[in-house]
């Protein structure tokens, strides 16, 4: 029980902060006005066609995702997607609110914040992912459809981008050229930085884990030495 507390409570401080950061990516994109990532043009173009906030149509997008995800995969998703949906729509209505998230008043502003969105939203699905608490709605989606077709996670990241780049700016959200360089660049992000951080968890939990194992045998012996 002691080992399970162990592996559990590590992976979900992991997972929570590839969330947070995941959705402090997005903010910054949203906020660089550079133009709004492809789900973002969906989730901006829903807002500006029936109302409630970014977060709530990034949630209800979420959810349509995920049961399609369940479909294609012949599965239901891990709690973890569903908390996804929840925790990622949710963060990114409170980042939004922060008075100190504004857009930079200078372009070079914009485009270091820009490039930092990319950066942590890439690094950010990643390091949620390692976790190992199942993937969000549009991971999820990316990973059946790459399991199904054989398509590596690049290509089929690319792909689902543009379609929902599409929907989105049929729905009147907002597209820059920003979102160009967004939907051709998250494939290769997300191709390298999804094994990364799967690396980078998995040895920081082995060096857990055989911490905790050390501290258990000196526990054992020193009650061996009392008794």
């Amino acid at each position: 029980m002691i080992k399970k507390r162990g592996q559990v409570f590590p992976r979900v401080f992991i997972y929570l902060v590839g969330l947070l950061v995941m959705a402090l990516g997005i903010v910054f994109l949203l906020k660089s006005d550079l133009g709004v990532p492809p789900w973002d043009v969906l989730h901006v173009g829903l807002f500006y066609n029936f109302g409630l906030t970014i977060g709530s149509w990034s949630i209800i997008a979420g959810l349509v995702i995920l049961t399609i995800s369940a479909i294609i995969a012949k599965e239901i998703p891990q709690i973890g997607a569903f908390a996804n949906m929840l925790l990622v729509g949710t963060f990114i209505d409170l980042y939004l609110i922060l008075p100190f998230i504004n857009t930079p008043d200078h372009l070079i502003g914009r485009v270091i914040m820009f490039a930092f969105g990319l950066l942590f939203l890439g690094y950010g699905m990643g390091i949620y992912i390692s976790a190992q608490f199942g993937a969000g709605p549009r991971d999820s989606l990316m990973i059946a459809i790459s399991e199904k077709t054989g398509w590596s996670i690049r290509t089929v990241r690319s792909v689902i981008e543009i379609v929902a780049l599409v929907i989105g700016w049929r729905l009147g959200g907002p597209v820059f050229w920003g979102t160009i360089i967004f939907s051709l660049s998250i494939g290769p992000i997300s191709g390298f930085a999804l094994p990364h951080s799967r690396i980078v968890t998995d040895r920081w939990l082995a060096k857990l884990k055989a911490k905790q194992d050390k501290k258990h045998l000196g526990e054992k012996t020193n009650r061996g030495a009392v008794l």
